[in-house]
């Protein structure tokens, strides 16, 4: 089933447009397919450009605190110009492909709440730009991130919220302007440990896996966070067990630290 959404109509007996995705599930790397209609209207009009791109809502810090901005992260120009006649339907097929560093937006089978990533149209016509609404697409994990959010929750980690913050993770191969984050609240095991961060970031081959640890504050003693970071394939992940691994990487460092 698509998703239909419809700009407003161009100007008096001007023509009106509805995005539908095919296909709303995907994974990083992967395309999102859909096809983009243009009904004509009283008119015959000439559409000058026509583009789809991706687009997320994240949290910005401020000297006055949070807001919240819409970043357009990918953009896919659609051919050149030409005429809507009255009356006529033109339809422009499209295959939308997803960056690596897309932020996942589906967990354990649901939407992560907070998150807002979709497909928005664009459709230029006499020297106007009419954007559409945000079309959902549900951004799945690659397997090897799955792998690690299994490992997780197989140690007991409960998730907890997401959220995309603009700015910078030191040290990744980021390009985007923004990073995903991951919360989870650690388990009794870990009593020291108040939540984990987890961050992804992603190219073609393999990601960097971020993980940002939060102590709890004691009587004594203000909370405080520990940043640890690893690479890992993309493919040939099978071969690590990640939730050994990760349950030995979380107690090495609250050892280190006397978290636990």
């Amino acid at each position: 089933m698509g998703f239909k959404k419809l700009l407003a109509s161009l100007g008096a007996g001007g023509a009106s447009v509805e995005t539908v995705l095919t296909e709303p599930n995907v994974v990083p790397g992967g395309v999102v397919q859909g096809e983009i209609r243009i009904q004509g209207g009283s008119v015959a009009q000439q559409v000058e450009g026509l583009s789809v791109g991706l687009q997320a809502r994240v949290e910005v810090e401020s000297g006055d605190g949070e807001y919240q901005q819409d970043v357009q992260f990918h953009k896919q120009r659609l051919g050149g110009a030409f005429e809507v006649r009255a009356n006529e339907v033109h339809t422009v097929p499209f295959g939308l492909e997803i960056p690596w560093e897309t932020p996942i937006t589906m967990f354990e089978g649901r939407h992560l709440t907070g998150m807002n990533v979709g497909v928005v149209t664009e459709l230029e016509i006499a020297r106007a730009v009419d954007s559409g609404d945000l079309d959902p697409v549900n951004v799945h994990p690659l397997p090897a991130q799955q792998a690690v959010l299994d490992a997780f929750g197989s140690l007991g980690f409960r998730f907890k919220s997401a959220d995309l913050e603009r700015g910078r993770v030191h040290g990744t191969r980021q390009g985007l302007p923004f990073y995903q984050e991951i919360e989870f609240h650690a388990p009794s095991q870990f009593r020291g440990l108040n939540q984990v961060e987890l961050t992804f970031v992603a190219d073609s081959r393999e990601m960097d896996v971020v993980l940002e640890m939060d102590k709890k504050p004691g009587l004594f003693s203000e909370g405080s966070d520990s940043y640890r970071a690893f690479k890992m394939p993309l493919n040939g992940f099978q071969n690590t067990d990640w939730t050994a691994y990760l349950n030995q990487w979380i107690s090495e460092v609250g050892g280190r630290r006397n978290w636990f």
